[in-house]
């Protein structure tokens, strides 16, 4: 990963265009990218939590522009890609939650196939664009007990992970049918595990819950505790992101197509030990927490959910030079001591910065 460590890699002055930059995920990528040297343009609806990590960690500060619009609406969309004149674009925007997508699959199908289709659709028409990761999921796979690979079926029971496979599709028709990499514009769709990390209060997130929970000493309700996911701390995928946009760079037609950004199957944990180890770290700080409590689903959290989720990365570990470098337990102890410095009231924009920085630090030494 020497590429992300140093902003000689090609990210200083580098322009970049962040789709939902407000988001959890968008933030970490804002201040990484901040940190390298990029020239920042956003574009996204508000912050969709408060607190948020875009407001506690001042994200804002890390743009040269932003624009706060929908990635329905294409003529904007389409103007501020002009504007901005971006080399790499990021697509992050989306609408990013299963139970949600129960109540609204309408909003989930326009934001997360027709919001895809119309930020490709600006990509190919802004001649600077050399690069587009566009972000989905590890649940745009059909249900299968093995670990997911990358040409696998795509599928999905939930609106949200139908709506995510849909924008697969649509990313490669337009590879496809545009001829992009030909034209010297790489497209390439990231595929991550459940992540995790400071500055998370999505709610019906694990760790969201868990942590809310514990700040109201109130007891941890687990509806599904033996579902397994491929858990990582938000830094592993963007690590990966930051690394597929270089290559896509130097070569768009060798690193097109879709890419798994996942830990290694030690880590591919049931929801119980995740709550065990959190509650584990909050104790050992001092904090009294209640014991946990089983809650079979019923209503809305009965709804049909995959039991097990697993990704086989290989790929990226093979041709990209990614990998995991956390153990569970090294993320979570992260996001345990990023809540615990925003409850000491800390200064979260220089904590996250300093955690980017020792993140970078351990690729380093690690290599």
């Amino acid at each position: 990963m020497e590429g992300l460590v140093s902003p000689a890699a090609g990210w200083n002055g580098r322009r970049v265009l962040i789709t939902g930059h407000t988001g959890f995920k968008g933030g970490w990528l804002a201040w990484w990218l901040s940190s390298l040297g990029a020239r920042l343009t956003g574009y996204s609806l508000p912050a969709p939590t408060q607190p948020s990590l875009f407001e506690v960690a001042r994200v804002g500060q890390a743009f040269e522009r932003q624009h706060e619009a929908d990635v329905r609406d294409a003529a904007g969309l389409r103007e501020a890609m002009l504007a901005a004149q971006p080399e790499v674009v990021f697509h992050l925007a989306a609408q990013p939650l299963v139970r949600e997508s129960y109540r609204d699959p309408l909003q989930t199908f326009s934001t997360n196939v027709m919001g895809t289709a119309n930020l490709l659709d600006a990509a190919r028409q802004c001649d600077s664009v050399r690069a587009v990761v566009v972000v989905t999921t590890d649940k745009v796979y059909r249900e299968q007990a093995r670990a997911h690979r990358e040409g696998d079926a795509l599928g999905g029971h939930d609106p949200y992970s139908a709506s995510k496979a849909c924008a697969e599709l649509v990313t490669d028709s337009y590879r496809a049918a545009f001829d992009l990499p030909a034209r010297g514009l790489g497209v390439a769709t990231a595929r991550a595990g459940n992540v995790y990390g400071g500055g998370d209060w999505t709610p019906e997130r694990l760790l969201p819950d868990l942590l809310h929970a514990i700040g109201n000493r109130q007891t941890v309700r687990l509806r599904r505790p033996a579902a397994v996911r491929p858990w990582q701390h938000v830094l592993e995928p963007l690590a990966g992101y930051l690394l597929l946009a270089e290559r896509l760079l130097q070569d768009p037609a060798a690193f097109g197509g879709a890419w798994n950004f996942g830990p290694d199957a030690r880590q591919e944990q049931p929801v119980i030990e995740i709550t065990q180890r959190l509650l584990a770290l909050a104790q050992a700080s001092g904090v009294a927490v209640k014991p946990v409590e089983i809650v079979p689903p019923v209503g809305d959290d009965a709804l049909h959910e995959a039991q097990v989720l697993r990704l086989d990365a290989d790929r990226a570990r093979q041709r990209l030079g990614w990998r995991c470098r956390f153990e569970i337990e090294d993320g979570l102890r992260w996001a345990w001591q990023w809540h615990q410095a925003w409850q000491a009231e800390q200064d979260m924009r220089d904590f996250t910065q300093q955690q980017i920085g020792a993140y970078n630090a351990l690729c380093e030494t690690t290599e």
